[in-house]
């Protein structure tokens, strides 16, 4: 009995003296100026809502939305990021290849040779797939050492892949007519391709479907994982290509008219349209908010009602998250920020 009391004592004092360590720091980065070109544009500093979910963030210290970023080299035109449960990957458009950074310190663990013009990059448990726009193919990489696996055909104009758990589901965009999506075993067999809209670019797996954005008809396609049947397309904003699922609902990054489209993923209800302006690009989900990447700002919506919490002046494109932190590539200038 004693022993609990003294421990029930020392938690109260412990949940104190953390509640005073956070009012102090908030109220120092409030006082503090703001570095130009690096902070995140909010006053003052937002307690990051999904610390007290996510084990990882409390073990970091990761309490606040992250004011600043730190900038690690990658390799030349970085556009798809993933995250393989301890690293980030990214995929150099201009440079043939791919570069793996340990995401605890940004340290360059290897770049590897793939196709022709990498766009989009995945991991499907075990290993990590990059889809070559130019060569029409997937190159499949073991995450580990980063040893090909494999290069296998896969439509034209391979571009952002998502994985069910079982598949490979790879957005194709041919020259003309609607474009399709492959649905690819890891052992690059194909299974199939179904028909969706005009110049799908991005696609995204919501524990049962799959959703993929048609960038070239305003539009997303949601079909069934098991046998790829279209359960329903549904118009979002203009020239879609960022998608992303929050755990109920699907979010939607649209280029062309700066804003967010969020759908309720059950039956495609459209929820709301949120203004990110400058042209999105990546959309994605880090536990509590969804990141979008743009031309000049990434923002930080609030999945509740899509208000903007945070902003940051950055031209970016893909977007990954790794548990704890937030990764952007910003295409033009061979790098990553970390947030």
């Amino acid at each position: 009995m004693k022993t609990r009391i003294v421990i029930g004592v020392s938690l109260i004092v412990v949940v104190l003296a953390m509640a005073n360590l956070f009012a102090g720091q908030a109220q120092k980065a409030a006082s503090q100026p703001a570095q130009a070109g690096l902070e995140l544009q909010m006053q003052p500093p937002i307690l990051d809502a999904g610390a007290r979910l996510n084990p990882l963030k409390i073990a970091l210290l990761h309490w606040y939305l992250a004011d600043t970023s730190t900038v690690f080299p990658a390799g030349n035109q970085p556009y798809g990021l993933c995250f393989d449960g301890a690293n980030i990957w990214t995929a150099n458009f201009a440079g043939n290849n791919v570069t793996k950074v340990r995401a605890s310190n940004g340290e360059v663990l290897g770049t590897f040779a793939v196709g022709s013009q990498p766009f989009g990059v995945t991991f499907d448990g075990a290993d990590v797939w990059v889809s070559n726009e130019k060569d029409n193919s997937v190159t499949k990489l073991r995450a580990s050492d980063g040893k090909n696996l494999g290069t296998f055909a896969a439509g034209t104009f391979p571009s952002w892949m998502a994985f069910d758990g079982q598949n490979l589901w790879i957005p194709n965009s041919p020259s003309s007519g609607l474009g399709t999506v492959t649905k690819m075993r890891t052992d690059g067999v194909i299974l199939g391709a179904f028909q969706v809209g005009p110049n799908p670019i991005a696609a995204a797996f919501d524990g049962a479907d799959v959703w993929v954005t048609n960038n070239g008809s305003n539009t997303v396609t949601k079909l069934r994982a098991s046998d790829g049947t279209v359960l329903g397309t549904f118009t979002v904003g203009y020239n879609p290509i960022g998608v992303a699922f929050d755990g109920a609902d699907i979010w939607v990054a649209n280029r062309g008219d700066g804003t967010v489209s969020k759908l309720r993923a059950s039956d495609g209800a459209v929820l709301g349209t949120f203004p990110t302006p400058n042209g999105g690009y990546g959309i994605a989900f880090d536990g509590t908010y969804i990141w979008v990447t743009g031309d000049l700002y990434a923002w930080v919506l609030r999945t509740s009602d899509g208000a903007q919490v945070a902003s940051k002046q950055l031209q970016s494109t893909g977007v990954a998250f790794d548990g704890a932190y937030v990764w952007a590539a910003e295409t033009n200038h061979n790098r990553v920020h970390k947030f």
